[in-house]
């Protein structure tokens, strides 16, 4: 099993760097072909290829945190609202909402939520969650 390190550019040599440069240039459409990138950022081709697979650059979308939430709301005028409004009183963002039809005066709900900068701890926003009027059910289906 590999093992992973997350360390400063600074003490690595510049070529790594130059190999995530020339796989950007690739991905962005920028250069069609690996001899046109490895040539733009100056490295070869037998750099790029030994390292393309063992460097990555860290960005803070690798860094956040994640959570799905499933819940179970009755359908009242303004449920929902209730819902995303405690979601962003606590400085949470939705990235994902998925609601199904109401069936019997309820209905599903899926929020898919970045977490990094909430102002409570996960459990204590279920907790949170579950104490509203509109919501039947509330379980945490995964965070990362």
């Amino acid at each position: 099993m590999s093992k992973y390190y997350v360390v400063s550019s600074d003490i690595l040599p510049d070529v790594l760097e130059k190999v995530i440069e020339a796989r950007n240039l690739l991905q962005s459409g920028k250069v069609k072909r690996i001899s046109e990138a490895v040539k733009a950022v100056g490295v070869s081709r037998g750099t790029y290829y030994k390292y393309k697979d063992a460097v990555f650059s860290f960005n803070d979308e690798t860094s956040r945190r994640r959570a799905v939430i499933t819940m179970i709301i009755s359908q009242q005028a303004g449920s929902l609202s209730k819902v995303l409004n405690l979601v962003a009183s606590k400085n949470g963002n939705i990235l994902a909402i998925n609601q199904t039809i109401p069936i019997n005066g309820i209905h599903t709900l899926s929020l898919t939520l970045d977490i990094t900068d909430m102002d409570v701890t996960i459990d204590v926003f279920l907790h949170l969650l579950s104490n509203l009027d509109v919501i039947d059910k509330v379980d945490l289906v995964a965070v990362e």
